[in-house]
């Protein structure tokens, strides 16, 4: 089997490397080596065919596809942003590169299968009940509402406090920042890829996802890394809102296993599945382990806010557990002890990937 591996050699896509080359997989890497995760080929096994190319280049990607079984789509640029200047980058890497990708696939007539990083940002806020109004969907929360600290979005329709529950992958799709929006977009076009050329498409909707080789120092990196870093620096992390924002956090080995999973399943997978452990933790529990792990400096509740952030987010894993028969194996507590010492990558900071 010869598969493509686009983003081959970011934090994400190394593992999956790794991964395949263990099953006996010839991979081809296409990666462009952003400043933000890496200035060298890093990481990757020697086995690895390596080829320095932004997927934007529809020529370039047309040679590449031309002889490949499988194509494993990780190539992205990812965080919340720092200014909506970011807007065209984002919109560029995301949707541009992806709809150059597919262009080329349909070109050369390909009939294989096909796996995309999706994310939980396309879900927007999580899940909510309310007690009165049962499962409802809260309005963005205003900048106005996070200056006075009212943090968790009331019910839509009678302004009572509500109860976040687990997203499944039912849920409607609501991007709430750019990042979102181009993950929605890029989804959208796989799967219509897919129903247009018969080829099965799965979209794994990550979740938090942490671990060996994230890059550090850049303010596109994880939550995770960001906090890691500044304890390294004898800093308390800053942790956003009271702290009590719910996510999912999953290793990147577990991450990279859901992929090998779909791309080498007896049958041909289809659809969107949510790729979380089914915990959900606070982002003041992700601070708090990670400070006890280093032995640094409690968390700083700040108060502080970034509008195009939800409130919680967390998901259901039951689909991956059942069609797939995927379940994550790295456990909260073990996970950040291990995450606190193993190894990141230095970036220079003004850009992601």
């Amino acid at each position: 089997m010869r598969v493509l591996l686009t983003g081959g050699a970011g934090f994400i896509g190394s593992h999956i490397a790794e991964g395949l080359v263990a099953e006996g997989v010839d991979v081809v890497v296409a990666d462009v080596l952003l400043p933000a995760a890496q200035t060298m080929r890093p990481d990757i096994p020697e086995a690895v065919e390596f080829h320095l190319v932004d997927v934007r280049d529809e020529q370039r990607m047309r040679t590449l596809v031309s002889d490949v079984d499988a194509v494993c789509h990780q190539a992205a640029r990812v965080g919340l942003g720092v200014s909506f200047q970011d807007v065209t980058e984002y919109v560029g890497v995301n949707a541009l590169g992806t709809a150059v990708l597919l262009k080329a696939l349909d070109d050369v007539g390909f009939a294989g299968r096909f796996v995309v990083a999706g994310s939980m940002v396309v879900y927007g806020e999580g899940a909510y009940r309310c007690s009165r109004h049962g499962m409802v969907r809260p309005h963005p929360r205003t900048e106005r509402s996070l200056a006075l600290g009212r943090f968790e979005p009331p019910c839509p329709e009678c302004d009572l406090p509500l109860a976040p529950v687990a997203v499944t992958e039912d849920a409607s799709l609501d991007p709430r920042n750019v990042y979102a929006a181009t993950k929605v977009h890029q989804e959208q076009l796989c799967m219509i890829f897919g129903r247009e050329r018969d080829v099965p498409v799965a979209s794994l909707r990550y979740h938090n996802v942490y671990g060996a080789r994230m890059p550090s120092n850049t303010p596109y990196a994880g939550v995770a890394s960001i906090f890691r870093s500044a304890i390294e620096r004898g800093d308390a992390p800053q942790v956003f809102e009271d702290g009590g924002q719910l996510r999912d956090f999953i290793h990147v080995s577990d991450i990279a296993r859901a992929n090998i999973t779909c791309l080498l399943a007896e049958e041909p997978v289809d659809g969107a599945f949510n790729i979380a452990t089914g915990k959900p933790r606070s982002v003041l529990d992700m601070a708090t382990a990670l400070s006890r792990a280093l032995d640094g400096p409690e968390p700083q509740i700040t108060g502080a806010f970034r509008l195009g952030d939800v409130r919680h987010v967390f998901a259901s894993p039951a689909k991956a557990q059942r069609e797939l028969g995927f379940s994550a194996r790295v456990d909260f507590e073990d996970g950040m002890k291990s995450f606190a010492r193993e190894p990141m990558r230095e970036a220079e900071g003004a850009k992601g990937r």
